[in-house]
C-alpha cells in the first residue's frame, strides 16, 4: 500500500507541476466513482485527470477517496478526462463540454494483464523496511510455510531462531517479548511457543524485529521484541481467504479470514481450527559417582558408579480452535472505535513413555522400569479489546489513542502416571490468569520533521496455581502435603513513558526517550503459607540515532536499557513429574536481571543487493541460568537407589554478549531470489554459586539460506537451509545441528488459489544432542522435539487477487511506525 500512495504522489506531483493552463470562466464541481470492472469494487486513491482537449495539457486533477468516490472543481470547457491506477487498463472519457455541476457516475476499469505479472512479482517478495527503531520484515509469499504456524514463519525472519522445543529467541536470547498488533495477546497465553503453533501462518502480515526498543515499548524482554501484526483488509465490499492443510505426521487444517466493509464499519474474522500429532523422542544415558562420606561430609571412600538410561518417548496431539471478530467504526474521517473479542479453546494431550534401565558398567542390564505418563490438557482463553483513535486534523500524524483489554486463560493438566503397569501417581495442574492492559499515547508533531509523545501503560495480572501430587498406597492416592501447594503470583506494573524525535535536513535523525516502570509483586505461597512481596522502581532511558548517506546507504545506533521479569515457569516450586530422577522445579526467589544494549546497523543497497548488518554488545546483571544439581533425594528404581537430579534457574552474577549480523538479499532476475542471515555471537558468564563457579564463554553462531526460484510452468520452489553452531556453558556442552525445508508451489483457478507442497526437516536432523558434567554425575542426551513432516496446503481467494495485495491497506493496527526513519 505504501509503494501504491508513493507513485500516486508522485503522479499528482508531477501532473501539478505540469504548466497548468486555466480556462475563463467559472468552476464547476465534477463528481463520479472510479470501481474495479470485474467485482465492481471501489479503488481508492485512482488518479483522475482533466486535460485540455487541444493540447492535452493538464488543467488540474484529483484523487479518489477509500470509497472510490471524486469530487473535483475545474473551470468551464472541453477536456479530456483520463482514469488511472496502477495494474489497471487507463480509462479516457474524450472531448467532455462541461459546462454545469455533473456527476460521471460508476467509471469501470479493466485489470491490465500485461502489467499483471510485474506487479505479482513484487508482491510476492519478502521484503524489508528499516526505521529508527525497528526492523520490519513483510512476510510475503513464503512457500516453507503454508499451511504452518506463526512459529514456522518466526523461524524464517532473520536475527529470529526457534529451537527444538519451540522456545523463541532473538539473536541467540531467548528472553523475547512477543505482541500481537503491538499489544500483549491472548493468542500467546500462558506459553507462547505452544500458542503461537496454534496460530495459521496465513494470518500474519509482517513481523517487526524491534532489537532496539524505543520508550513507547514496554521494557521487559532483555533480547528485545518480535511484533506479529495480522491481516487486515480495508477493501471495500466482502472480501477473503481460506486455506485447508493436511499432512504426514497426521496434521490437517482449516482457517480463513474475511472482511467485510460497508459505509463506515468494517467487520473482520478470522478462524483456525488444526489438528497435529507431534511424535517426539529422547535418549538420556547418565553415570552418577557414587562416594562414601563421614559425619563432617568429606568424601572417605569412592563406591562403585551407578549407571542409567533413560528412553523417551512423546506422542503429543494438539487440536485447537481459534477465531477472532471484530468491528471498526469510522465515526468521523479523523476518529474510530475498534472492539474485538478473540477465544479459542485447545484441547491436546500427551502421552510420554519412559523406559529407564540400570546397568552395569559393561552395558549389562540389571534390571528395567517403564514409566507411562498421559496427560491430558485443556486451554481456554477470552480476551476483549477496545481501541479508540483520533487523528488531528492540524497536523499530519497528531494523534491521541486509548487501549483496552481483558483476558482470561485457565489451563487445566491431568496425568495418572504408571509404573510396570501399576497405578503409581496422580498428577493435576489447575492454572487460572487474568490479565487486563490499559494504555494510552498522544503523539505531537511540532514540525514537518519533529515530534513529542507521552504516554501511560498498565499491566495488572494474576495467576492462580493449584497443584496437586498423590502416591497410590493401599489401593488409594494419598495427597503429597510436602509438595502440593497453591501458588497466587500477582504482578502490577505501572508504566509514563515521553520521548521526543526530529529529522534533520533530510539526512540525520534522532528519537531520544525515557521511560519509568513501577513494579508490585506477590508471591503467595497459600498452603505451605509462604509469602513474599517484593517492589522495585525501574528508569529505562533510550536512544536512536540514524544517518542517511544516500537513499541507498544508511547508518543507525541505538542504545537501551530493559528489564527481564521471571516468567510464572521460573517461579512455579512445583517439579515435573515425567521422569522421577530428571526433575523440573522452579525457583520463587527468582529476582529481575536488568541489561543495557547498544546495537550499530548500516544498511546497503547495491544493484540487485542489499546488505543490512549489526554489531551489537549488551550487559547484564542478575542473569537467569538453569543450572542443574543433585537434591540429595534418592528414588527406588528397580531395587536401586537413585539420586534425583533437579533442573532450575537462578540468578547469576552476569553476562556479557557481543555479536555481529548480517541479512543480505540478492534477485538476479524476476524469477530468481536469494536471502541469507548470518548471526555470530559470544556470550560471557560470571558467577558462583553455593561454592560452585559457573564461569563459562560460550561462542556461538547460526547461518540461514533461502533460495526461492520459479521453475517452468510458473512453479515456484523454495528451500531453506539452516544450521546452528555448537554451544557451551559451564555445564553444558551441545552440538550444532542442521535443517532444511522444501516447497513447491503452484497457482490455479486463475490465480484465485495455490496448491503449496513442503517438507519439513527433509534429513530429520533437528535433533539437540547434550553433554552435561557436574560433580556428581555425567549425561549424554539427545532430544528430538519433532519429526520430519509432510503438508499439502490449498488456499483460494476471493475479491482480493494476489496482484493486488500491494493496492490494499493491510494495516493490522500497532505498527507504532515512526516517520523518522533510519
Amino acid at each position: 500500500m505504501n509503494l501504491i500512495k508513493q507513485v500516486v504522489c508522485s503522479l499528482l506531483l508531477f501532473i501539478f507541476c505540469l504548466n497548468v493552463q486555466a480556462q475563463s470562466g467559472k468552476e464547476i464541481t465534477i463528481t463520479g466513482h472510479v470501481i474495479e470492472r470485474e467485482t465492481s469494487l471501489p479503488l481508492e486513491y485512482a488518479t483522475v485527470a482533466f486535460r485540455n482537449s487541444t493540447d492535452n495539457s493538464v488543467v488540474t486533477g484529483g484523487i479518489t477517496d477509500d470509497q472510490g468516490k471524486f469530487s473535483i472543481s475545474v473551470p468551464v470547457g472541453t477536456y479530456n478526462i483520463s482514469f488511472e491506477y496502477i495494474s489497471f487498463k487507463k480509462q479516457t472519457l474524450q472531448n467532455r463540454n462541461l459546462s454545469k455541476n455533473i456527476d460521471l457516475g460508476n467509471i469501470s476499469l479493466a485489470l491490465d494483464t500485461e502489467s499483471l505479472a510485474e506487479v505479482e512479482i513484487i508482491a510476492e517478495k519478502t521484503t524489508v523496511d528499516i526505521k529508527l527503531d525497528k526492523k520490519i520484515y513483510n512476510v510475503g509469499q513464503d512457500l516453507t510455510v503454508s499451511g504452518g504456524t506463526v512459529s514456522d514463519v518466526l523461524d524464517n525472519v532473520p536475527s529470529v531462531s526457534v529451537d527444538v522445543e519451540g522456545n523463541i529467541a532473538l539473536r541467540g536470547n531467548d528472553n523475547v517479548t512477543i505482541l500481537i498488533n503491538g499489544k500483549p495477546s491472548g493468542l500467546v497465553g500462558l506459553s507462547s511457543n505452544e500458542a503461537l503453533n496454534q496460530l495459521p501462518a496465513d494470518a500474519i502480515e509482517r513481523v517487526e524485529v524491534i532489537t532496539s526498543p524505543s520508550a513507547r515499548y514496554d521494557a521487559e524482554g532483555t533480547g528485545g521484541i518480535l511484533n506479529i501484526i495480522l491481516r487486515r483488509s480495508k477493501l471495500q465490499g466482502l472480501n477473503g481467504s481460506i486455506t485447508a492443510n493436511g499432512g504426514y505426521p497426521n496434521a490437517a487444517g482449516i482457517s480463513g479470514n474475511i472482511n467485510y466493509r460497508t459505509g463506515n464499519f468494517n467487520f473482520f474474522n478470522t478462524t483456525g481450527y488444526s489438528y497435529r500429532e507431534s511424535p517426539g523422542e529422547s535418549t538420556t544415558e547418565t553415570e552418577y559417582f557414587n562416594y562414601e562420606y563421614d559425619d563432617d561430609g568429606n568424601v572417605i571412600d569412592d563406591l562403585e558408579n551407578t549407571y542409567l538410561n533413560e528412553y523417551r518417548d512423546y506422542d503429543r496431539i494438539r487440536k485447537g480452535l481459534n477465531t477472532n471478530f471484530g468491528v471498526e467504526w469510522y465515526i468521523t474521517d479523523n476518529t474510530s472505535v475498534t472492539g474485538s473479542v478473540f477465544y479459542k479453546n485447545n484441547d491436546n494431550s500427551s502421552n510420554t513413555t519412559n523406559d529407564i534401565l540400570e546397568v552395569d558398567s559393561d552395558g549389562n542390564l540389571i534390571n528395567e522400569t517403564y514409566r507411562f505418563d498421559p496427560e491430558l490438557e485443556d486451554d481456554k482463553t477470552i480476551q476483549y479489546a477496545l481501541n479508540f483513535d483520533k487523528q488531528f486534523s492540524d497536523k499530519p500524524g497528531h494523534k491521541l489513542t486509548f487501549d483496552f483489554q481483558y483476558e482470561n486463560t485457565s489451563e487445566d493438566e491431568n496425568s495418572l502416571i504408571t509404573e510396570n503397569g501399576f497405578d503409581s501417581e496422580q498428577v493435576r495442574t489447575l492454572e487460572e490468569q487474568d490479565r487486563v492492559l490499559l494504555q494510552t499515547d498522544y503523539v505531537l508533531p511540532l514540525g514537518e520533521d519533529s515530534q513529542f509523545e507521552f504516554g501511560y501503560r498498565g499491566n495488572f495480572n494474576t495467576l492462580d496455581t493449584d497443584y496437586t501430587l498423590a502416591y497410590y498406597i493401599d489401593d488409594e492416592f494419598v495427597t503429597d502435603t510436602d509438595v502440593s501447594n497453591n501458588l497466587v503470583y500477582k504482578e502490577r506494573i505501572n508504566a509514563v513513558y515521553t520521548q521526543y524525535g526530529n529529522k534533520i535536513k533530510d539526512k540525520f535523525s534522532y528519537l531520544l526517550g525515557l521511560r519509568m516502570e513501577a513494579t508490585g509483586i506477590v508471591i503467595d505461597q497459600v498452603t505451605s503459607d509462604d509469602y513474599e512481596d517484593k517492589d522495585y522502581l525501574g528508569l529505562f532511558p533510550t536512544v536512536n540515532l540514524g544517518y542517511e548517506f544516500s537513499e541507498d546507504q544508511s547508518i543507525m545506533l541505538g542504545y537501551n536499557r530493559r528489564i527481564r521479569r521471571p516468567r510464572s515457569r521460573y517461579i512455579n516450586p512445583f517439579p515435573s513429574r515425567s521422569s522421577t530422577t530428571n526433575l523440573f522445579q522452579g525457583n520463587p526467589d527468582l529476582d529481575p536481571s536488568y541489561s543495557s544494549s547498544v546495537d550499530l546497523g548500516y544498511l546497503y543497497k547495491f544493484g540487485d543487493v542489499t546488505l543490512n548488518s549489526s554489531i551489537y554488545y549488551q550487559h547484564a546483571t542478575d542473569v537467569f541460568t538453569f543450572i542443574t544439581e543433585a537434591t540429595g533425594e534418592t528414588v527406588v528404581v528397580g531395587g536401586t537407589d537413585i539420586p534425583v537430579i533437579k533442573r532450575s534457574p537462578i540468578n547469576l552474577a552476569t553476562n556479557d554478549r557481543y555479536g555481529f549480523e548480517f541479512t543480505t538479499t540478492y534477485s538476479p532476475t524476476k524469477k530468481w531470489n536469494v536471502n541469507a542471515n548470518f548471526n555470530f555471537y559470544n556470550s560471557i558468564t560470571r558467577g558462583d554459586y553455593n561454592g560452585v563457579n559457573f564461569d563459562a564463554d560460550n561462542l556461538s553462531w547460526f547461518i540461514r539460506l533461502n533460495n526461492k526460484v520459479t521453475l517452468p510452468g510458473e512453479i515456484d520452489w523454495q528451500t531453506r537451509l539452516m544450521y546452528r553452531g555448537p554451544e557451551e556453558d559451564a555445564q553444558n556442552k551441545t552440538d550444532g545441528m542442521f535443517y532444511c525445508s522444501l516447497a513447491f508451489s503452484k497457482e490455479v483457478f486463475n490465480k484465485n488459489a495455490s496448491i503449496t507442497f513442503n517438507v519439513s526437516d527433509v534429513f530429520n536432523s533437528m535433533k539437540r544432542s547434550m553433554l552435561s558434567t557436574t560433580e556428581t554425575y555425567i549425561s549424554d542426551s539427545e532430544f528430538q522435539f519433532r519429526q520430519r513432516s509432510f503438508n499439502l496446503a490449498f488456499t483460494y481467494r476471493f475479491n482480493q487477487q494476489k496482484s493486488r495485495q500491494d493496492r490494499r491497506d493491510n494495516e493490522g493496527g500497532g505498527g507504532d511506525e515512526m516517520e523518522f526513519e533510519g
